[in-house]
């Protein structure tokens, strides 16, 4: 019978940069420090679940792949400044990633180097580590610190990520995560896409919402050739999946303090996104921004859950 491995976290390497690697049992996450702490590999056994479309240049330049943090604003802005109770801020001429539609987009974080692990550990079901990044900069001047905690146990992976209101300002909490799934050993339109009753957040044609919204009932279909770049509010049921009919899937539960979701399904690639976020689209710009008061701090969980085809046991 094979020993069972011990959980760890491990300094390693990563496409030659380095990684911190979390292993349990089956589960292992690799994260890069150095380009946002991006998730960059989530594996259950040999079957690779995060895809990393443009490689570590991608990251580099600033554009998302694999797990990244958006922060401190998710999505989309509609334009470019916007008011914070008595502080506007002007986004004009900053360095600051755009869509198609040329609007600032996925906040400052993605591909920065900023960040500092704190804490490593592990116990007899799980590894995981502790990192933060100090956040003041003229694009978002509310000073706050973001610690990430991300851990993996035998089932998958779970990721806390808490603000905490370090200045004179409150601070809007507008971040999410945007990770890029993949199942292995089919083709995407063969995926079998689980939305829960949820929300629908009307989006207009740059992606911003438009005012109205209309509740949809729980659904599981076949992603064939359909797209998707659609927010959700997340009611009482908080899970999102995708399965394929081999046994491989991927869950994404949006814990305490996410209630929406976005869902990207783009043309032509061979992944798509489940994307928890603390509050819709263009927050900061509407004003409707949930507030952390000075000195307070606010905390949200969301949990990628993995399963794979169990090996045939031969013999009689």
């Amino acid at each position: 019978m094979a020993q069972r491995r011990q959980p760890s976290v491990q300094d390693t390497k990563f496409r030659g940069q380095p990684a911190v690697r979390l292993s349990c049992g089956p589960v292992t996450a690799t994260f890069l420090p150095g380009h946002g702490l991006t998730g960059v590999s989530l594996r259950y056994g040999r079957a690779e679940f995060l895809a990393i479309p443009g490689g570590l240049d991608a990251l580099r330049a600033g554009r998302t792949a694999g797990l990244p943090l958006l922060a401190p604003w998710a999505n989309r802005l509609s334009r470019w400044h916007y008011r914070v109770g008595r502080t506007r801020v002007d986004l004009t001429g900053l360095p600051l990633g755009t869509d198609d539609n040329g609007l600032p987009i996925h906040g400052l974080l993605c591909g920065r180097p900023a960040w500092t692990i704190t804490g490593r550990r592990t116990s007899a079901t799980t590894a995981g580590l502790d990192a933060r990044v100090d956040v003041d900069d003229p694009a978002f001047p509310f000073p706050h610190t973001l610690v990430v905690r991300a851990e993996v146990d035998e089932g998958g992976l779970t990721v806390t990520t808490t603000l905490h209101a370090t200045g004179r300002r409150a601070v809007p909490a507008a971040f999410g995560w945007h990770p890029y799934l993949r199942l292995p050993g089919t083709p995407r339109g063969e995926w079998t896409l689980h939305l829960p009753a949820r929300r629908h957040v009307a989006l207009d044609d740059r992606g911003i919402p438009s005012g109205g919204s209309k509740d949809e009932p729980a659904q599981a279909d076949e992603v064939r050739r359909r797209t998707f770049d659609d927010l959700y509010r997340i009611r009482r049921s908080r899970d999102w999946a995708i399965t394929s009919a081999p046994g491989y899937g991927i869950r994404m539960s949006a814990g305490p303090g996410y209630d929406y979701a976005q869902v990207w399904v783009p043309a032509g690639r061979t992944f798509l996104a489940l994307e928890p976020m603390t509050v819709a689209t263009d927050a900061l710009v509407r004003g409707d921004a949930r507030m952390v008061a000075p000195g307070e701090s606010f905390a949200a969980r969301f949990r990628l859950a993995l399963t794979a085809p169990q090996p045939s046991r031969g013999g009689h």
